[in-house]
């Protein structure tokens, strides 16, 4: 799930997403935001199965997914979301 916090630089957002996966080993926050990019954030967990990463977000619409251990997830907690182009879900997220 994806927190919103006070403006921290000019329009932007501190946003903070976070999921729960007790048995991973590596996950990695994905979204246009990155480029989808595995390398950009990759989540650190706090040691009882919870990872989060939190990013500097423009005011906008956003899609994401996690990627745990290789396989994608969406965002359990968040409710939005759209169809991509390859059939499957993105987890969405507005930020004013």
């Amino acid at each position: 799930m994806a927190k919103e916090k006070k403006m921290v630089q000019g329009n932007r957002r501190r946003v903070t997403f976070s999921i729960e996966a007790a048995s991973a080993c590596e996950v990695i926050l994905m979204g246009d935001f990155n480029n989808w990019n595995r390398k950009k954030h990759p989540m650190k967990t706090d040691g009882s199965g919870i990872w989060s990463k939190s990013v500097l977000l423009d005011p906008g619409e956003y899609e994401y997914k996690f990627l745990v251990d290789g396989q994608w997830w969406e965002d359990p907690k968040n409710d939005q979301s759209c169809i991509n182009e390859f059939g499957t879900k993105n987890s969405v997220l507005s930020i004013k």
